[in-house]
This record gives structure tokens, C-alpha cells and sequence, in this order.
């Protein structure tokens, strides 16, 4: 490779063969990501969606979203043909190149017969010559050149005896590296054009086109959320440790995303000073007065009128108005779970006392709640049966006169022709549509296992371990309960109820001694000095799980003295034994032996089952797909898929314990492992596990857990595996038949 000179391609069918390979590793797979596609439409899929009128409105307004989709579609169709006709006239150059190169006859070039003389074929080379050289008006360079080599073929000795051995005058073609470009880019007279299009290509659009998505990917987070907006968030938040709904709703509301100056594509009108305050005067409790920043401008009071017009489901000018709906009711899911990701951000932060503020519970659920309420366009106080289709006040009123029927699953389980006498209001078509969208919403059978992976002995918590919660969620359909009467109602979470026990706290220890309420991980405060001081009710009832767990300790350690006094009488009464009871128990000692080492082995194939497993749930998580199930939403602009949210909380201190889980891929069965450490004092403690949906009203549900937080064990200080030292080589012997483990039997032995 040492004094290799590089050359352009003068011939220029290098040049093409660099095109061609480039332009098919381009454009295969282009066309096969692409190029437009019709969609198989399911003939049954029109029968099984729902059919209402909102519905239908819902449809029509997915089919207008592109208005340009028609052309788009011809655009890439049209350049790809461009692309594929470009690849088919390369491909017929390159043969053409290879044909010439390859057909190389000199006799058919000079026009003469194979057998003529050396005169004949002087006398055609001269002729030719005349007529092909260059520097005649009717020459050919390329012509020419062929015109000679031909000639040296059949005149000269070894350019002849090259012909017929490799068919080439030239001998065998010798490896050579050139560059596969044309050589007129190295042409004086093209200098300034080729040195235009390389500045123009490499220091302005490259650089320009690096810059435009720098800007625009540095102002949004990898939720597609403005960072301004997520500032304004914690800002609220640490404000506001506890924010009701309707001011989590203003917060929202006041995202940089509606504002012009932040989002060029919120649409401002002239007609809005108009329409707005007429709106603003069909809502209550909109507090548009208030005089917090950016809470009182203009477009954050725009976005919570529309916002509260779409939960009351008012009906707005279809030109102005609905169409920014539409815009602001379609970002509000990623603002929504941007909301939930800094409330929980906080609390981390409050927990390792970098913020002196701990959120509580109720806010970051508060946040969670505005999502259903989005999607369905409902407020929470509202009945869940809304949801259906064809239902409205009028027929709920009428239903409840009859019976009451709080949610979906209670409608689902009526008898049909109980549930149709209901709905008797209904026509055929819209009872058979309503049920049909029923059957189709999701019913999760919602279970725990509480375990600590990292212990020996995983069910029993001790302070301060980490204990693990796997959260098992399996999907069935609503249809299932259809007329089962028999089916255990779902527990659901009752906000008002934890509200109102919280509340009740609240009240109690203000009433008792003005103590600041701690969460089960503080440090419970000693008593004061003097023997009668009196103590908060509060903490009178929490001291009585520590006796309980007190008594129950004593009761094992009597229970094992017991063990013990008679284990020492077996081993009194068994130093009196004949030589054949020895040699019994020498024989189950190595029963016991062996059966400690096979379960040993057992413990070992469990503990590698569980590491795979876990690698596995890593490898299940690392690729997690956002397609579950569509959500019945006729109010949502967007299709729309099923997510859910699972955390552990603490409803008496009011803090939540672990992140919230997104689960975005629940078709039928998900396990979701939720993690946090152990109180540090022992006692009995009840947590609240929680699943809410982002889609759905009245899908929420709760279970709780309940852990007998156990005294952590001293850290050893001593193991016989420890002892390196060989001091004692008489007890070798001894060593190599016990367990790894201590048992009771050799802790008597050392005794004696």
C-alpha cells in the first residue's frame, strides 16, 4: 500500500457503481418503512366498536385531523418511484459499462474479417484513425482509444499474446485503488461550484439543521413537556404540600404548552375577547380572579374555562372553541403524568430533607384523578355509568328510583332482563350499544405478596429491610360478570373516607398535645420524666402493638426453654443407652445431615430460579410496549390506550412509600415489583397498596398490608466458616460432619 497513488475515476463507471450501491441501501428499506399502506379494515370491527353519536363525531374528527395525509400519501409515492427509476437507469449504465468492457473484439472494431493480412489491418486503422482521432471535428476520444488498443491487439507481439490468454491487450487486470468519483470535481474550471456546494452543504445547512434540534429537543423532557412547565410544577407543588383538585386543575391549566409565546401552535383569535368571558359566565368556581402568576393570565384562564366546559360537557362553537379543546384536552395525559413524576420527585427530596415540605398523599392523587376525569370528560363527583354511551342525568335519575347503583361492576351484575327494565328509556339499538361497551371495559383482578428477597427466611420483615410487594394485575373483560350476582364487588378506594379518618387524626392529637404527626419510619419520642405525665391518646394506642409483640416474644422464649430442658433430659437419658442406640443416632444424624444438604440445594436452585426470573422481568421491561387496550372515550380527540398507576401509601401519616408504576401493557397479565424499605421501630403497620386507572372512573382499587415489622438481628460477630486458623486440627474431624448451619443439638453439646 506504500506509494499508492489514488486517482479519480476518469471512465466514471466506478461512479456508478458507488451511486448505485448507496442509492439501494437508501432506498430498500425506505420504501419498505414508508410506502403508504391501505388498511385491512375488519368487516366485524365497525359491529363491535361503539356506535353513538359521539362516537361517530369522534371519528370524523380523527378522519379531518390530517388534512393533508391524501397529498403526503402521493408525495412519498412520488418520490420513491423517482428514487427506484434513478436505481434502474444506474443499474442499466453499470451494464452497459460491464458489456463494452466485456465484448471486446478487435477485428469487429477495425470492421475487418478474422483473416486478414497485417496490410488489410493497417490500411482500416489508418482509415479509421482519420475519421476518430480527436483533434477531427468528427472524432471520439473514448473511440479512439478502443480504435488503438484494438490495433495493438493484432499488430504487436505481446499485446496480442495477452489478448488471447486473459482477453485483454493490456494483460491481467492488476488490483488498483482509485476514488469512485468523477474526475471533473477536481477540475480547475469547477472549483468554485464544487467549493460552493461543499460550504453551503457542510457550514450552513448541516450546522443549521443541528442547531434547529438542539434548541427544540433541550426545551422538552423525554415526556414531550415543556422544562418551563415542569419548573412550574414544583414550584406549585412545594407551594402547595396539599392541593385540592381544583387547584391541581389551575396548575394544569396554566401549562407553558397553551401559552403563544412558549407553543406556536396554540391559535389566538380576535373573537376569543368574547367567547371566553361568555363562557367564564356559565362556570362556577372558576376562580378566575386569582392573582398568582401565571395562574391570572390570560391564556391559563382561556385553558381552565375550556377545561372546565369539557368536564360539564358543554357544548362549544365548533369553528373556535372546540377546536382548542381539542388541542389542550390532547396534551393534558403527558402534563397529567409529568405532574405525578414531580410530586413524587418532591417527596424523595422532602425524605432526604432537601426540601423542608412533604406532599402529601391526597396531592399527588389529586393529580392522578384529572386524568380520568380528561379522558372521559366528566367531573369525579359524577356517576361512573356516565361513561356509557346513550346515558345521561334524566336516565340515571329515573334508574336510581328503582335501585341504586353506584358503579359499573354493580350495573354489570344485574340480571339482563333487570338491567334492561332499568334502561327501559333506552331503544333496542342504544341497550344492545351500551352493553357492548360495557362488556368491553376492563375488570382487574388485583392480588399482592409481600416477601423480602434479599433474606433468608423472605417472610419475615425485620426493621429496616427492603421489602418487595409484587403487585399481580390480571385483565378480564366486564362481560364476564354479566348476571353473576355472585361475584365479591371490587374494593375500591374511598377518597372521602380517607379524607375524613385523616381528618379525624388531625383533629384528635390538636385536641391532645399539639405534637407534629411522624410517619412510622420517626423515632417514637420517650414519655416526659415524671411517672404520672399524661400522653396523647394517639400514642397510647400505638403503644399496643409493641406489647403485643413483647408478649408474644416472652411466649417464644418460654416455649424454648421448654425445648430446651427436655432436650437436655433426652441427652442425660441418652448417656445411658446401649452401644446400639449410639450407633441409631449416629445413623439419623446423617439422615439429618444429608437431608440438610439436599435442602441446601433446593434453597440454592430456588434463590438461581428467582435471578433469572428477575433478569428476565429486566429484559420484559427494557423493550415495554404503551398498547394494552382502546379506551371507550368519545370526549378525547385521540385514541387512547389503558394505563394504570400502582403505589404503596401510608393513609395515616398521609405519604406515599414507593414511586408510582405506569403500567402501559396490560393485555392480560402484568406482575409489577414495588419496593421500599421497612419501618426502623418494630410493631404491626397497615399500608395501603393502590391501583388507579388514567382512563376510567370507578376502576380504582385498594388492598392493604399489613407487616409485623420484627427486631432486625444482631450482625454476626463469629462463624465457624470464618476461622482460618488451624490451631485446633483435632476438631477437623468433627467440623466436616456439621451443618453450616447452628442447631440446637450442637449448641448443648458446646454447653456440656
Amino acid at each position: 500500500m506504500a506509494g499508492q497513488k489514488f486517482q479519480y475515476d476518469e471512465s466514471g463507471g466506478t461512479f456508478y457503481y458507488f451511486v448505485l450501491s448507496f442509492l439501494a441501501l437508501i432506498l430498500i428499506p425506505t420504501t419498505i418503512y414508508y410506502w403508504p399502506r391501505k388498511k385491512k379494515e375488519d368487516p366485524g370491527k365497525n359491529n363491535e366498536e361503539c356506535q353513538c353519536a359521539d362516537c361517530r363525531k369522534k371519528k370524523t374528527i380523527l378522519a379531518n385531523a390530517e388534512p393533508y395525509r391524501a397529498l403526503r400519501s402521493w408525495t412519498i409515492k412520488l418520490v420513491i418511484v423517482l428514487g427506484w427509476a434513478l436505481l434502474l437507469f444506474l443499474t442499466y449504465r453499470v451494464s452497459q459499462f460491464d458489456y463494452e468492457m466485456a465484448s471486446f473484439d478487435p477485428f469487429e472494431i477495425l470492421n475487418v474479417p478474422p483473416t486478414s493480412s497485417q496490410a488489410e489491418i493497417k490500411k482500416a486503422y489508418y482509415r479509421l484513425s482519420k475519421i476518430l482521432h480527436p483533434d477531427k471535428e468528427t472524432g471520439d476520444e473514448k473511440s479512439f482509444m478502443m480504435l488503438s488498443k484494438a490495433y495493438q491487439a493484432l499488430t504487436d507481439d505481446v499485446a496480442k499474446e495477452n489478448y488471447e490468454k486473459y482477453g485483454n491487450p493490456d494483460g491481467p487486470g492488476a488490483m488498483s485503488f482509485g476514488i469512485a468519483l468523477p474526475s471533473w470535481i477536481v477540475e480547475k474550471e469547477n472549483s468554485v461550484w464544487v467549493l460552493g456546494l461543499y460550504g453551503l452543504v457542510f457550514m450552513v445547512a448541516m450546522p443549521s439543521a443541528v442547531g434547529v434540534w438542539w434548541y427544540r429537543s433541550i426545551r422538552f423532557s423525554g415526556d414531550k413537556v415543556l422544562l418551563d412547565t415542569t419548573q412550574m410544577y414544583f414550584y406549585f407543588i412545594h407551594k402547595t404540600p396539599h392541593m385540592l383538585l381544583k387547584r391541581a386543575l389551575m396548575v394544569l391549566a396554566a401549562s407553558l404548552e397553551f401559552d403563544k409565546r412558549h407553543n406556536s401552535q396554540v391559535t389566538e383569535r380576535q373573537s376569543d375577547n368574547d367567547e371566553v368571558p361568555a363562557l367564564i359566565r356559565q362556570l362556577p368556581n372558576l376562580n378566575e380572579k386569582c392573582k398568582e402568576h401565571p395562574l391570572c393570565r390570560m391564556y391559563s384562564i382561556k385553558a381552565r374555562a375550556i377545561l372546565h366546559a369539557h368536564l360539564t360537557r358543554i357544548t362549544l362553537n365548533p369553528d373556535t372553541l372546540e377546536r382548542d379543546r381539542q388541542f389542550i384536552v390532547k396534551k393534558c395525559p403527558y402534563l397529567v403524568q409529568e405532574m405525578v413524576s414531580c410530586v413524587h420527585q418532591l417527596v424523595m427530596m422532602a425524605y432526604a430533607r432537601r426540601v423542608p415540605r412533604l406532599p402529601s398523599i391526597e396531592t399527588i392523587e389529586n393529580c392522578m384523578k384529572m386524568s380520568p376525569m380528561i379522558i372521559q370528560g366528566l367531573w369525579e363527583f359524577k356517576s361512573p355509568l356516565l361513561q356509557l354511551p346513550h346515558l345521561t342525568e334524566d336516565h340515571l335519575y329515573f334508574m336510581n328510583k328503582k335501585r341504586h347503583v353506584k358503579n359499573l361492576q354493580q350495573f354489570a351484575q344485574l340480571k339482563p332482563e333487570e338491567g334492561r327494565t332499568l334502561l327501559k328509556n333506552l331503544s333496542d339499538f342504544e341497550y344492545e350499544n351500551t352493553m357492548k361497551v360495557l362488556g368491553k371495559m376492563p375488570l382487574i383482578d388485583f392480588s399482592i405478596r409481600c416477601e423480602v428477597i434479599d433474606d433468608e427466611n423472605t417472610n419475615v420483615v425485620t426493621a429496616g429491610a427492603i421489602v418487595t410487594v409484587t403487585v399481580t394485575l390480571e385483565r378480564k373483560d366486564m362481560k364476564t360478570l354479566f348476571g353473576d350476582t355472585k361475584a365479591p364487588e371490587k374494593q375500591g378506594i374511598n377518597d372521602e373516607a380517607n379524607e375524613e379518618a385523616a381528618g379525624e387524626d388531625d383533629e384528635a392529637a390538636a385536641a391532645a398535645v399539639p405534637v407534629k404527626k411522624a410517619s412510622a419510619w420517626a423515632k417514637p419520642r420517650k414519655g416526659g420524666k415524671g411517672k404520672g405525665g399524661k400522653k396523647p391518646a394517639n400514642n397510647q394506642k400505638k403503644k399496643v402493638q409493641p406489647k403485643a409483640v413483647n408478649v408474644a416474644a416472652t411466649a417464644s422464649a418460654a416455649t424454648s426453654e421448654e425445648q430446651a430442658a427436655n432436650s437436655e433430659v433426652d441427652s442425660d437419658a441418652g448417656d445411658h443407652s446401649d452401644v446400639d442406640s449410639v450407633a441409631g443416632s449416629v445413623s439419623e444424624d446423617d439422615e439429618k445431615q444429608n437431608k440438610n444438604n439436599s435442602s441446601l440445594d433446593d434453597d440454592d436452585d430456588e434463590e438461581w430460579e428467582r435471578l433469572q426470573q428477575k433478569l428476565n422481568k429486566r429484559e420484559r421491561l427494557e423493550g415495554k410496549s404503551r398498547l394494552s387496550h382502546t379506551v371507550h372515550c368519545p370526549f378525547f380527540p385521540e385514541e387512547k390506550q389503558e394505563y394504570w398507576w400502582t403505589y404503596i401509601c401510608d393513609r395515616k401519616s398521609r405519604t406515599l412509600l414507593t414511586a408510582p408504576y405506569h403500567v402501559t401493557n396490560l393485555v392480560e397479565k402484568e406482575e409489577i415489583q414495588l419496593k421500599f424499605t421497612a419501618p426502623r421501630w418494630p410493631g404491626v403497620y397497615t399500608f395501603t397498596v393502590c391501583l388507579r386507572s388514567d382512563s376510567y372512573l370507578g376502576m380504582d382499587q385498594q388492598q392493604e398490608l399489613k407487616l409485623d415489622v420484627q427486631k432486625a438481628p444482631a450482625p454476626p460477630t463469629d462463624h465457624p466458616q470464618w476461622d482460618l486458623s488451624e490451631s485446633e486440627p483435632e476438631h477437623n474431624d468433627q467440623q466436616e460432619n456439621l451443618s453450616d448451619y447452628t442447631t440446637d443439638t450442637s449448641d448443648e453439646e458446646d454447653s456440656d
